[in-house]
């Protein structure tokens, strides 16, 4: 079975007895190890979509399996379970707690878990040492970097050893050098058995995927494989 599994995936947005429809009948697999970037023009529906992925938000119409079991009818506490625990989000602010030293921010989700400290204490050194910033762990968000930001935020996914990685536009923040760089870094994670799922509006980014969806208008119009994925 495929990790994610979308069947018929619409969403309408009412406003003003207008309706929008940001997604329009999405069909969409991706298997554990894959790493898929989705992309297409602003207002085409991409963070829509992986918000849906995400738990984040509901479908209008629609089947969605994750680890092959369907998520329609999760209560909002079984989906924020699902999100603590499957589910690793890298956003394009970072979404870093300001007051929170990097090493804190990192073992923030490990904590709503009720994972012992010596446990939180492992994994956050892992992930930190993973993307490089363990030389930053008693750094405030103010004192780094966007770049330095980012893999801050990575390494906050990594620790809750997710089933998938989500990436909404995780170099819209950054120059071309640090963007590059968390492109690396998410080849890197990928390479290590890592399923990345990762929204972009910029084809030189989506092509570090080894598959490439395109929305437009809410729906898939063609999917591509990269050379170096065949």
């Amino acid at each position: 079975m495929p990790l994610i599994q979308l069947e018929g995936i619409t969403k309408v947005y009412l406003t003003d007895e207008v309706e929008t429809h940001a997604l329009s009948g999405i069909h969409l697999e991706i298997q554990k190890g894959e790493y898929v970037s989705i992309a297409g023009p602003s207002g085409c529906g991409k963070s829509t979509l992986l918000s849906i992925i995400g738990l984040l938000d509901s479908p209008s119409e629609g089947a969605y399996h994750l680890n092959a079991q369907p998520v329609q009818g999760l209560t909002l506490a079984e989906r924020a379970r699902i999100r603590n625990r499957e589910i690793g989000f890298i956003f394009q602010s970072f979404n870093l707690i300001g007051d929170l030293t990097v090493y804190e921010n990192v073992e923030l989700p490990l904590s709503y878990r009720g994972m012992p400290t010596s446990e939180r204490r492992e994994r956050v050194t892992e992930a930190l040492e993973k993307v490089g910033m363990s030389h930053r762990a008693k750094h405030l968000p103010s004192q780094l970097s966007g770049g330095q930001q980012q893999r801050v935020a990575v390494a906050r996914a990594l620790a809750g050893r997710p089933a998938v990685l989500l990436a909404d536009e995780p170099t819209g923040n950054l120059d071309s050098k640090n963007g590059e760089a968390v492109m690396n870094l998410l080849a890197s994670l990928h390479r290590e058995g890592a399923t990345i799922v990762m929204v972009t509006h910029d084809e030189r980014f989506a092509g570090h995927a080894a598959r490439t969806v395109h929305l437009f208008d809410g729906r898939v119009v063609q999917e591509r494989v990269e050379e170096k994925a065949r």
